[in-house]
């Protein structure tokens, strides 16, 4: 089978095409014919070897992908040959065929495609996760969203609405980008490839600050999104895409009462059973249209490298898809 892999860490150029052997799914294992691998923030600090978790090489990136169950091992119970379903792994979505175990498995609602569904579970989930069970949004909050035109950002925007966000202020790169998440619900627009960014978003919440703020930049943004928390403001950090990591003084957060916490979605999808009703939660808002997902791009699967520098280069609107 074709697959995309690397053996080095470093720049987009380390991934490479190349052609192994079909794995053969045992025990519990459930054998994916790829329809649609999605392509994280995640896979580029993989690739270099930045990851919040050490990554072992060689490695196959992808870990979410739907398709159809080719084959099943002895003891897979949950699923058959022929059903169509999305999954979630460490490793090895990008690629025609991928392995996994039937407890990540999840079958897709009729009607949805395959596209649609791939670009659903790791960013739903973390979406979900860090406006509810981290950030504790509550009916009526502000909540501030950074790259609100990301395939993170896309969702937080609908879902903070729908969990009761009193107002949502999303800032991208871009007046397209800005556009596009005023077009899913935010309520006050921000460039914050702009100086001075932060005092437009004190602006809009006339100088109270934001309740919750999502932050996957690092840096610059970090700091300046450190000035936009309210009294009691929680901060939930979900990423570094810029690269550059942020140092301060936890003792500033006292005058305030304020909170900066860590996000990472692998120890919270544990719970195989939280997950599922999660997932199943979102697909049901996706299935009646009263959340959108958008794919932006759909690029064939040996050109990973160049989605890598796109992504990278801030020039990818929503979610990025593969497909072998």
């Amino acid at each position: 089978m074709k697959a995309i892999q690397f053996k080095e860490f470093g720049g987009p150029d380390v991934l490479e095409n190349v052609d192994i052997d079909i794995p053969l799914p045992q025990g519990r294992e459930v054998l994916i014919q790829v329809h649609a691998s999605a392509v994280n923030y995640a896979d580029t600090a993989r690739r270099e070897g930045q990851y919040v978790v050490k990554t072992r090489l060689p490695y196959i990136p992808g870990a979410e992908v739907s398709g159809i169950v080719s084959e099943v091992g002895e003891g897979v119970k949950r699923v058959k040959k022929g059903d169509r379903v999305v999954a979630m792994m460490d490793s090895g979505g990008y690629a025609e065929f991928a392995l996994t175990d039937e407890r990540s498995i999840i079958p897709i609602p009729y009607g949805l495609d395959f596209k649609i569904v791939a670009a659903i579970p790791v960013q739903g989930l973390s979406a979900y996760h860090i406006l509810k069970t981290l950030g504790r949004l509550q009916q009526g909050e502000t909540v501030l969203i950074h790259a609100a035109a990301g395939g993170v950002g896309l969702l937080a925007v609908q879902l903070a609405k729908r969990f009761g966000a009193g107002k949502v202020i999303a800032t991208a790169s871009t007046e397209n980008k800005l556009l596009l998440a005023k077009e899913m619900g935010a309520d006050v627009l921000v460039n914050y490839s702009e100086d001075e960014w932060e005092k437009k978003v004190l602006d809009a919440t006339s100088g109270n600050g934001v309740d919750l703020a999502l932050e996957m930049a690092g840096g610059d943004i970090f700091y300046k999104t450190l000035k936009c928390l309210a009294h009691f403001g929680r901060m939930i950090i979900y990423g570094v895409a810029s690269g550059e990591q942020s140092r301060f003084y936890p003792s500033s957060l006292m005058a305030k009462n304020q909170s900066v916490t860590g996000f990472f979605l692998p120890p919270l999808m544990r719970n195989s059973e939280l997950t599922k009703k999660i997932l199943n939660e979102i697909f049901q808002y996706v299935a009646i249209g009263d959340l959108k997902v958008t794919v932006g791009h759909v690029f064939p699967l040996e050109e990973a490298a160049k989605v890598h520098s796109l992504m990278q280069g801030r020039q990818t609107v929503g979610k990025v898809i593969l497909q072998p």
